[in-house]
């Protein structure tokens, strides 16, 4: 079970911080996915971190702008959202064990999601 949390409404280049929990299931054993759905469009991919060496790979839409960390001690991952846009509103979704070759970038692919946390950057 994941748990994602910290979503909420911020204005335009403003910052959150989103957390996935994970209970009855190591998070340190995956690799972990950021997705975000906006209403009507696809699930999309935000960025990924490797479970061992810890290394991140992001979308261009939000590279330099949001970071994924992780600590694997308190079995949860998080995604360092700044500088946020209005095309960043979304349902950010996290998401464990993706598959190889790493970075997976597609949602399918992920074998474990937790339940979104609504994001909504207003202008």
């Amino acid at each position: 079970q994941l748990q994602a949390s910290g979503g909420g409404l911020v204005q335009v280049g403003g910052s959150l911080r989103l957390s996935c929990a994970a209970s009855g299931r190591a998070l340190g054993t995956y690799d972990m996915g950021w997705f975000r759905q906006a209403p009507g469009k696809e699930r999309d991919f935000v960025g990924t971190i490797k479970k061992v060496t810890r290394s991140t790979y992001y979308a261009d839409s939000v590279k330099g702008r949001f970071t994924i960390s992780r600590d694997n001690a308190k079995n949860t991952v998080y995604l360092q959202m700044n500088t946020l846009k209005p095309e960043d509103t979304a349902v950010y979704y996290c998401a464990a064990d993706g598959s190889w070759p790493w970075p997976d970038i597609k949602a399918d692919d992920y074998a474990y999601w937790g339940q979104g946390t609504q994001v909504t950057v207003s202008s």
